[in-house]
């Protein structure tokens, strides 16, 4: 979340920016400051009847010391006024915390000033391509039919077992999508980040500490007896690993690659642009993570561009990198790449990455902090990205690599495959 002194210092700043999502944040903004100073007088009149107390307490012990018994009860009963009060103030302090905390969980992160304002996906700005579309020839087919025709993928399935977007993977299919998984641990593993497995699983604290709740949309899975969230990314266990974690700067970075399934119940989704594996309720993604030191993050987002780049350079699939305009852009990002691989048979791009820097916010809600040189604690920078989510991924492969004879295997995967050919 936005730190309140950022608020208190760059009101119109944060107003202004937060424009670009198409967000009028005045009335939010003020009822923070609001009750901010509400939260600021609660505390300073508290400290001041604290220290009354206090200053009370030891000219009754002095006086009980020197035999002033009667003046020493007279003053017993200003510390029991004083008392009442002190715990009605404590009260008033916790209240205008927990309504300050509740506003500032509706405020998003401000945009990097590089964000244009924009109002959906369509204002997003294209930064780079890369690749050739393959010419298929006229008989191609979408991956779903693609998927029928091998026996690779059961969607119906999937239906009798969960229900619409639960498919299951067989034979060859299954084999590929396991592939896909060791290739991209093996992928970042080798260029530093260090393999983690983690919960599927996470509770409110760890929700709210990377901003997936308050769930406004209901896209997660709640499993209520428990009061536990199926994951829809592997960022909020990841990430939670560092709540309420003070690091020291000479750990920076850190970084961690992990494996999960993914749970999204994709509320109001619906059409033909979530048939197949376009959009799924389970699918499996792997994740990076990093913790950056705030002077660094930047460097960082763009190696982490880079890196997803060369894995789509292997395995040869045209794609494209769009910078998110504001009306797009996450709840808890600052700046967000999106990387997406162009599904021939359907003609139109598929997003398989998003890679993003939250800068402070996470940090700020996760109360993740480093000691600067200095001796005093700093927030850290949060980074996530996808590095792959595998369902588009799959698709991509099974549409652009498809051949009269059948499908090829990109050559990368072939030695996790242990096969070149789906036919």
């Amino acid at each position: 979340m936005l730190q309140i002194q950022t608020i208190r210092d760059n009101k119109e700043e944060v107003i202004l920016a937060l424009e670009k999502r198409n967000i009028d944040a005045q009335p939010l903004v003020d009822n923070v400051l609001r009750l901010d100073e509400k939260r600021r007088a609660s505390q300073t009149s508290l400290d001041n009847v604290l220290a009354e107390s206090n200053k009370i307490s030891k000219e009754i012990g002095v006086l009980y010391k020197t035999g002033k018994v009667q003046e020493a009860n007279l003053l017993k009963e200003q510390t029991v006024k004083l008392k009442e009060e002190s715990k009605q103030l404590g009260d008033d302090l916790n209240a205008a915390e927990e309504e300050l905390k509740s506003l500032l969980y509706q405020l998003p992160n401000t945009p990097h000033t590089s964000v244009v304002k924009g109002s959906s996906e369509e204002d997003n700005e294209e930064v780079f391509s890369e690749g050739e579309v393959p010419k298929l020839d006229e008989a191609s087919l979408p991956h779903w039919e693609l998927a029928k025709k091998y026996d690779i993928i059961d969607f119906e399935l999937g239906v009798k077992i969960a229900g619409a977007g639960f498919p299951v993977y067989k034979g060859k299919g299954a084999r590929l999508q396991r592939a896909l998984i060791a290739y991209f641990l093996d992928k970042n593993t080798e260029a530093g980040y260090t393999e983690i497995q983690v919960p599927h699983l996470v509770n409110e604290l760890s929700g709210y500490g990377t901003g997936q709740l308050p769930d406004k949309e209901g896209q997660m899975y709640h499993v209520t007896a428990d009061d536990l969230y199926l994951i829809p990314t592997a960022e909020v266990p990841v990430t939670n690993i560092f709540r309420d974690v003070i690091v020291n700067e000479s750990d920076f970075p850190i970084t961690y690659t992990g494996y999960t399934p993914c749970f999204r119940r994709e509320a109001g989704s619906y059409g033909a642009h979530v048939r197949g594996l376009n959009r799924l309720h389970q699918f499996d993604k792997v994740e990076i993570v990093r913790v950056e030191h705030p002077t660094k993050s930047y460097e960082a987002l763009d190696g982490m561009v880079e890196h997803v780049k060369n894995i789509l350079r292997e395995l040869k699939l045209p794609y494209r990198i769009l910078r998110l305009c504001g009306g797009d852009l996450g709840f808890t990002a600052a700046l967000t790449f999106d990387f997406e691989v162009f599904s021939t048979a359907q003609d139109r791009w598929l997003e398989i990455s998003s890679v993003s820097n939250f800068e402070t916010y996470q940090a700020n809600r996760l109360k993740l902090r480093y000691k600067d040189e200095n001796g005093k604690n700093q927030l850290a920078h949060t980074l996530n990205g996808s590095s792959l989510a595998l369902p588009r991924v799959l698709a991509g492969i099974l549409e652009n690599y498809q051949t009269p004879n059948g499908i090829k295997i990109p050559e990368a995967l072939v030695p996790y495959c242990g096969f070149d050919m789906i036919d």
